[in-house]
């Protein structure tokens, strides 16, 4: 019984786990051929509740311990994977910046252009626009990591990420190259 659980465990830290990522993949962020799009870590609940404000983060919704954990062990699978340091874009959201900066790759910079548009579906199309135009904008041949929400993804992706996953995005044409978590 225990030798089937550890080929169990090795069959799935082969292919399910954050060694199974494929090397090209990590070698185009190092590069800065594509940027990281992250889902901010574990959150729990929907949206934000009513009455919100950006500047007061305990009107949000926030990371819990175990989002504050998840984020932490993202940014140790960068470093291992040779991403000491990158540009940090955040939405402005606090469970966004606070998963950015948990990462530990550099200082994290306010993007608006990474903000929810949760509940707001008319203004998806102007959002991703801004989104691709940041992305653009974005400092060439260095590793870039945006931290933002999941409806800012999957307007631009269509993936539906989960908390704290990184889609691993094209700077060129925006096609998506695979997904880590």
């Amino acid at each position: 019984m225990m030798r089937l659980f550890q080929f169990a465990t090795g069959l799935w830290l082969c292919c399910v786990g954050p060694a199974a990522a494929d090397p090209a993949l990590w070698q185009a962020l190092r590069s800065g051929e594509a940027v990281a799009l992250i889902r901010h870590a574990e959150a729990p609940g929907t949206g934000d509740p009513p009455g919100f404000r950006l500047e007061a983060c305990a009107t949000q919704r926030n990371l819990s311990p175990a989002g504050r954990a998840q984020a932490a062990r993202l940014g140790q699978q960068f470093r291992a994977n040779g991403i000491a340091n990158a540009e940090i874009r955040s939405s402005q959201w606090c469970r966004c910046r606070d998963t950015a900066a948990a990462l530990g790759l550099g200082p994290v910079r306010d993007a608006p252009a990474l903000n929810s548009f949760f509940g707001r579906s008319e203004a998806a199309a102007a959002e991703t626009r801004a989104l691709r135009q940041l992305v653009a904008g974005l400092p060439a041949g260095q590793p870039a990591v945006l931290v933002t929400h999941q409806v800012n993804i999957t307007a631009l992706t269509g993936i539906y990420p989960a908390s704290g996953e990184v889609i691993v995005m094209a700077r060129q044409g925006y096609g998506v190259l695979g997904r880590l978590n």
